[in-house]
């Protein structure tokens, strides 16, 4: 049951998030969408509440910038006084013209919003639920972060970091606050629509031969974040299909 829990999404309004944002609400969570754009956020809120009779909340939130986690956390206790799970799955990838031509701002922002967000989130959102009797943290990693592109480097390294930190979290947070993540692979996102034909060639050489579609993202996270996973915490579930077993 879960009955008075709340779930925050980060990257809630479209995409992966939208997805999940989608079948938490489908489950009686209570749900808070944050992303860069308020007005996003709360448009998918109140169809979550129409669609699902559940409470919801948007809520703008730049990951990238300290001080907007530490107020997405603020927001949430103290408009509900808990948070049970969060999912942490904004992300960036901007593409580049070549690896000499990677400014710093453009490292910092992609570091900022992949892993210097989800830390700080994830700790604050840890410290609450490990208060409250208990959580489950979702961090979305990329499997660049295990087969990293020349096109994609610095949110490889970031993902990869995002790796390391939900290994040490459960350790941290454990044993009533669980930390997993999933490595989604190519998913027909917002960020696809900058591909080239080469990356939808690269996704049709997979085992799955095709790229993965935004609701396929949610069996996972619904698995994680479930009294199903009770005994899983430190992992990271790869939903790819089957791309990091893949030629390069």
């Amino acid at each position: 049951m879960v009955d008075g829990k709340v779930a925050v999404v980060t990257g809630g309004s479209r995409g992966m998030g939208r997805e999940i944002c989608r079948d938490l609400a489908a489950r009686g969570f209570r749900v808070v969408v944050a992303s860069r754009k308020a007005p996003a956020c709360e448009e998918l809120a109140q169809e979550l509440r129409r669609e699902f009779g559940v409470e919801a909340l948007g809520v703008g939130c730049h990951v990238g910038h300290w001080a907007d986690c530490d107020a997405l956390v603020d927001r949430v206790l103290d408009t509900w006084g808990r948070i049970d799970v969060l999912v942490n799955n904004a992300g960036m990838s901007p593409l580049y013209p070549s690896l000499g031509e990677v400014g710093e701002d453009l490292f910092d922002k992609v570091i900022g919003v992949n892993l210097k967000g989800p830390f700080r989130l994830a700790v604050r959102a840890g410290e609450a639920m490990a208060k409250g009797g208990g959580g489950q943290i979702v961090n979305v990693s990329s499997v660049a972060a295990v087969v990293p592109a020349p096109q994609e480097l610095p949110y490889a390294a970031a993902k990869a970091g995002l790796n390391a930190l939900t290994l040490g979290l459960a350790r941290s947070f454990g044993p009533t606050v669980r930390v997993n993540g999933v490595m989604p692979g190519m998913f027909r996102t917002d960020i696809s629509k900058a591909w080239g034909a080469e990356m939808f060639e690269k996704a049709a050489a997979t085992p799955a031969g095709r790229v993965g579609e935004a609701a396929e993202i949610v069996g996972a996270v619904r698995y994680l974040t479930s009294a199903d996973s009770s005994y899983t915490t430190g992992s990271i579930l790869k939903v790819d299909g089957g791309a990091a077993w893949s030629p390069a």
